[in-house]
């Protein structure tokens, strides 16, 4: 719906003091904006820069309508004008560009031009354009949680908008009611993709029109008054209704895209100088001089700007490149120690539970543990049922929809808001199912890559505390997208834990692991252990198992085992049928795969001086191979055989049963291995 602006802002309603002060910051950030490509000339840095020339009116407004003590802020790339309109010192900016050590965004881990101020809230987002719309969302769901008044600020080119995660974040913003304000800067090219092949309507906003609880707002980004009067009337019709709003702001692109573009390739003489022509700033000045300013009073402040400008400069150029040693720091945020159970293991006796049940009862006695915990995805809670696999049963019951409940079929939208809601408050814990399956979650791995590096990427500043839960593997007939393993394709992406317990108890005690500590987990539960006899087991109401933390589940002496997931339970029943013949097989179940228990590999190749590889997923391209060249490269002379590995064929998992056996690792193709390699 379109939404009427009131004039709040004209130069006749504007006092004089504030007037100044937003020419000040259009000189200070037009000036910075302008030498930013001498620094790359000079090989000092900046070696990405996309210029706003153009945008100045709309970026002023975002920056000065944010309220860093109540509002979050999501700038893009090309927002410079806004990072300083916010409050950003030019010496910050200037810091960022050279990727300086104390650089606030990242310290030189990101991308220039990518400005940031974690303790104002001003948040550091990927060069992934318009992902962090998600984040917003995110966000924007905890003030909604918890009576914040406040907003959430997402700004991006309208290019971006073409992204299915910003359709998802707007659709779910719109269906929730979240405070939101989505701003476009449309300067008509995405790169040099002209925006009439982005979408048949002229305005991106337009594509939204239909979406209920969702009001629009056109502006001329070029012109500081419609700006600001969009800008205000935005956030006051967000903070008092509750609802999202787009704010589409028409500006021009009057430079290249970035440093590395060169828009003579795609725009003729003509329109780069029409381009020029309608240049905001000394349009904005010609203003000011018609209505009192003095020549010389402006040229004074122009001339204080360029005097701060310098010294800033000096301050920037004089400041510490990180160093190289520096490159791990901040990769794994805290992890809970679980000292409890120190090597993850325990000796009560009593009634044992299925796997299923210990992952019920353990989200349970976390989320009273933990008020601020939440949970959802699809299928999550709909009446009696609780998740595809009813692993959240009661739970909606017990602690209501505004911790327990379904997402849209979106994987995206359900890991962005996570990411994005746990930005808002460091106690909050998220626990979502990333998909039904873990074959759906492959929509979702843009998202599930922010996690990975938000971390790093922020210099330690904010890591997003989910846990993503994922019903993981084959054995149930369920072919393509119900039965795959994805742990190979993933475990090489830095930053996030990955853990695949195999016993009720280990279930239990990674879980709670995983919701209580800092940072995201992959929580990969094999569905067909959720009622299996196998996996049952006695589980302490306190148990906890450390990440990283292997378990031994058989001793043995003359071969071992090193495995995890369904095929542990394969392994065991292999090793205890060799036994009956003489052979004594150690089965390590590795539970933990990112961080991996190198101690523990190394001590039971060094025992048995012979290793087997099992698990679930393809061998080619699988996660054991990552095993076996660690042992080779640590454990070479403790070796008696080549080590050998057992997974899956090298092709998807097909849905006849006669297929996926064919397909799956089992008893009798782990057992044929093993006798291979005992006589080698």
């Amino acid at each position: 719906m379109l939404m009427k602006v009131a004039k709040v802002h004209d130069i006749k309603k504007t006092d004089k003091k504030t007037l100044k002060h937003w020419y000040r910051l259009l000189v200070l950030g037009r000036m910075i904006d302008e030498r930013a490509p001498n620094y790359l000339k000079q090989a000092l840095g900046w070696s990405y820069h996309a210029p706003y020339a153009g945008h100045d009116g709309i970026q002023l407004a975002i920056g000065q309508v944010f309220d860093k003590e109540t509002d979050h802020l999501f700038p893009y790339y090309r927002d410079m004008q806004v990072a300083l309109s916010a409050g950003c010192t030019v010496e910050e900016l200037i810091l960022n560009g050279l990727s300086k050590a104390s650089d606030l965004a990242s310290g030189g881990r990101h991308m220039s031009n990518h400005f940031a101020k974690p303790e104002w809230n001003i948040h550091n987002v990927s060069s992934c354009t318009g992902n962090h719309t998600l984040h917003a969302v995110g966000v924007a769901r905890g003030m909604q949680r918890y009576q914040h008044k406040g907003v959430a600020i997402s700004s991006q080119g309208e290019s971006s908008t073409s992204e299915g995660y910003c359709y998802e974040a707007i659709n779910g913003a719109s269906n929730e009611k979240l405070p939101v304000i989505f701003v476009f800067q449309d300067n008509g090219y995405g790169i040099s993709v002209p925006k009439c092949d982005q979408t048949a309507n002229e305005f991106a906003a337009d594509n939204f029109s239909g979406f209920k609880n969702l009001q629009i707002i056109h502006c001329d980004g070029k012109d500081v008054f419609d700006s600001m009067n969009a800008m205000l009337a935005a956030k006051e019709h967000v903070l008092k209704k509750s609802e999202p709003v787009i704010v589409h702001a028409h500006c021009v692109r009057i430079g290249n895209h970035s440093n590395s573009d060169k828009h003579e390739w795609y725009r003729d003489e003509k329109e780069r100088e029409e381009a020029k022509a309608q240049d905001p700033l000394p349009k904005y000045k010609e203003l000011l001089l018609e209505n009192g300013f003095k020549k010389s009073e402006l040229e004074k402040l122009e001339k204080e700007c360029k005097d701060e400008l310098m010294q800033a400069h000096k301050a920037a150029v004089k400041a510490p490149h990180p160093s190289a040693d520096s490159i791990y720091d901040f990769l794994y945020p805290e992890a809970y120690p679980a000292d409890k159970y120190p090597d993850g293991t325990h000796n009560e006796s009593g009634e044992s539970i299925k796997f299923i049940t210990a992952l019920n009862e353990t989200l349970k006695a976390e989320f009273r543990h933990n008020e601020n915990t939440f949970i959802w995805g699809q299928d999550m809670a709909n009446k009696e049922k609780g998740g595809i696999f009813n692993v959240s049963k009661g739970m909606q019951q017990e602690f209501g929809k505004e911790r327990v409940f379904n997402g849209p079929i979106a994987e995206d939208y359900i890991l962005g808001t996570a990411n994005g809601m746990t930005r808002f408050r460091d106690d909050i814990r998220v626990v979502v199912e990333g998909a039904e399956f873990a074959d759906y979650f492959w929509p979702a791995m843009e998202q599930y890559l922010e996690c990975s590096h938000d971390y790093w990427r922020s210099n330690g500043a904010f890591a997003p505390n989910v846990t993503i839960r994922l019903a993981s593997g084959g054995y149930i007939g369920g072919g393509l997208y119900h039965s795959q393993n994805i742990e190979g394709n993933i475990a090489g992406i830095p930053g996030i834990r990955v853990v695949c317990p195999s016993f009720a108890d280990d279930a239990a005690g990674l879980l709670r692991t995983s919701m209580r500590s800092k940072g995201p987990t992959l929580y990969l539960e094999p569905k067909a252990l959720y009622n299996s006899k196998d996996a049952m087991a006695v589980v302490p109401d306190d148990f906890e198992v450390p990440f990283g933390v292997a378990r031994t589940r058989r001793q043995g002496s003359d071969l071992s085992i090193i495995t995890y997931g369904n095929t542990t339970h394969f392994c065991l029943k292999v090793a205890q049928k060799l036994a009956e013949e003489g052979y004594d097989i150690e089965v390590l179940d590795l539970r933990s795969l990112i961080p991996l228990d190198e101690k523990a590999i190394i001590e039971t190749v060094s025992k048995t001086h012979r290793c087997l590889v099992v698990h679930e997923d393809k061998v080619f391209g699988g996660f054991g191979g990552e095993i076996v060249a660690f042992i080779n490269e640590n454990c070479f002379e403790q070796l008696d055989a080549p080590v050998r590995r057992v997974g899956s064929t090298y092709t998807p998992v097909g849905f006849n049963r006669i297929l996926e056996k064919a397909i799956l690792p089992n008893e009798e193709k782990i057992e044929k291995a093993l006798r291979d390699l005992l006589e080698y």
